[in-house]
This record gives C-alpha cells, structure tokens and sequence, in this order.
C-alpha cells in the first residue's frame, strides 16, 4: 500500500485542532444549576441516550479523518518485471588424444584440469546454451547444444582418452564438426572454444578449410593451445602379479601448432591462448567469461490499484449513520 498524496494528511492536523477547540468551548460554555446536595441525582443511572449523545460527534469524526485518508490516494501496486535475454551458444571443442594425459598442469593432467576448468565455465553461465564435441584423430559430439547443465557436466565428467576412435589429432575435423553443430543457431553471437595441445596429423578436412566454413556462418573461435612444448614423459599402466596396476612413464614430444590456433582465432574475431598450467587455464577462462557476456535487458512495468472509494464509502455510512443516531436516538428537545 502506497499513499499517492501524502500533502492531504495536513489536513488531519487541522481536523485535530478543530476538535480540540471544540471541546475546550464546549466544556467552558456548558451550563450549570447548583444544588446543595447531588447525591440522589448520582443514583439515579444513565439511560442509553446519554451514552450516545457524543457517538454523532465521533461518527463524524471518523468520517472527516477517512475522507482525508481518500484524499490521500491509497494505492496497491502491482510490478511485474519482463526480461529479455540474449544468450550466447557456445560449443566447446576438446581434445582427448593420449597426451592430453601429459601431468605438466598440476595438480593431475592436461586432460582433467582441462574438465575442471570447463566445468566451471559451465557453472558461471546462466542463459546459454552449451555444447561438447570431443576429438582425437576422429571427432565426435558427446553432447548438442544445451540447456542442460546437469547433463552436460555429467558427460564431460565421463570424458577420457580413449581408443574407440582413430589416434592423433584433427584438428580440420574437429573444428568443422563444431561449426556443423552451431551453424543452425539463432543467436546473435556463435561461439567455438577450442582446446588442444597438440598439431594437426590426422583427418580428412584441412583446417583451413574449416576456418573458411567457421567464417562463412559467422563464428567466433577461441583457440587454447595446452601444455609445454618439448619433450614430456606420457604416463601408462602395466598389469602387475596380484591384479595390480603400476603406472610407468615413456618420453614422448609434444608440441603446439600456435601458428595455425593464432590464425583460427584472429580471423574468426576471436582470440588465441597459450595456457601452461591450469591457473593459466582458469585465466583463460575468466577472459573468455568476460568477453562474451549475455545481454539481459530488463524492463519494469507497474500497474496501481486505487482504494479511495473504499475510504469514502466508509466515510459516508458513518456520516450517514451519525445523522440518524442524531435524529432518532439522541434527538435533543427544546
């Protein structure tokens, strides 16, 4: 409840006065008889009249009090708040060939910083909708654009270099994949991250060639070239008497195509990332985070509700019913 006419309750200020003045004439000018002895009268008691007799005044009162109260304007106010989002649909590519098991971004591997890292991402979005395609020397898409967050954290989760699909690195493929699964968007900005630690080797389509298409439908790519260039030690398992596993180690060259990612990148409007640790990573991003926010633009619509009329009615039955209590009940006779 909001008073649209606060300057009306002035007026209550002077009702105040004048009843105040009122009784102070009043009591001054009442008449008087004196008797030597009052104490019969005092027994005799009152009759309902003489109760009622300042019910009129009161009544009237009360009626001059809520017609200010009406004056005053109550109002109800009803606010409804509409919201236009503009989301941002973002596919995120990810590497998982063998050396993305490479333990140089501590504390585990290239691979699970790479997850945790994503997971994150995924959790400071609110509005857009995300989608993971995976690739090694094939590529595939674990899951489509998406709302939901729950799921698609859960595959990520699952995510693990595998052996079901062709070993190496494609690059070509994996990015025109990525393009295939957003090219259909309708939002005004299409977004591909791109992570690998790795050069192309494998595949059939030639990266540039999907650069082309990404630039053809319009999508930013983000490119992240993960791990330390050189000699690195890729960890595997060999079985042991009694069932168990040891982890042994064998050197293996890794290295970054930063050339070919920096070109993804800048042509696309987008913007490439060297990121050697997993702080590096979670910098990167935070970057990615800022740069691509979601447009949300909010409008506020409310709508009053007048209550007046209540408060005046009520002022007139109670004016009304002081005029009759007056005539018929407490009727005073010359």
């Amino acid at each position: 409840m909001r008073w649209h006419s606060t300057w009306a309750f002035l007026f209550l200020f002077l009702i105040a006065a004048v009843a105040l003045l009122y009784y102070f004439q009043r009591k001054s000018k009442t008449a008087s008889l004196v008797y030597s002895n009052i104490d019969n009268v005092k027994k005799v008691p009152k009759g309902v009249r003489a109760y009622l007799s300042k019910l009129p005044l009161i009544l009237r009162m009360l009626a001059l009090v809520l017609a200010v109260l009406a004056l005053a304007r109550p109002q109800e106010s009803d606010t409804k708040i509409k919201k236009n989002v503009e989301g941002i649909d973002i596919i995120i590519a990810l590497d998982v060939s063998d050396s993305m098991l490479i333990e140089d971004m501590k504390p585990t591997n290239r691979l699970e910083t790479s997850k945790e890292t994503i997971r994150k991402f995924i959790d400071g979005r609110s509005s857009d909708k995300i989608g993971l395609v995976v690739f090694s020397g094939e590529s595939y898409t674990r899951v489509p654009l998406t709302l939901d967050y729950a799921l698609l954290k859960k595959s990520l989760s699952e995510v693990e270099t595998t052996r079901n699909i062709k070993m190496g690195t494609a690059i070509g493929v994996a990015l025109a994949n990525s393009v295939a699964r957003i090219k259909d968007s309708t939002a005004d900005s299409r977004v591909i991250i791109f992570l690998t630690d790795g050069e192309n080797n494998s595949g059939t389509i030639d990266p540039i060639t999907a650069l082309d298409i990404a630039k053809g439908y319009g999508v930013k790519i983000y490119s992240i070239g993960m791990g330390v260039d050189g000699q690195a030690q890729l960890p595997y398992y060999i079985n042991a008497p009694g069932g168990r596993k040891i982890k042994r180690y064998r050197p293996m060259h890794s290295k970054v195509n930063e050339e070919l990612l920096t070109r993804l990148a800048t042509e696309t409007d987008g913007k490439f990332y060297r990121a050697t640790t997993s702080e590096a990573l979670k910098n990167v991003f935070s970057d990615i985070n800022s740069l691509e926010k979601t447009k949300i633009e909010t409008n506020s619509f409310t709508r009053y509700t007048e209550h007046f009329a209540k408060f005046l009615w009520i002022a007139f039955f109670l004016y009304l019913s002081s005029v009759i209590i007056e005539t018929f009940l407490v009727r005073r006779f010359p």
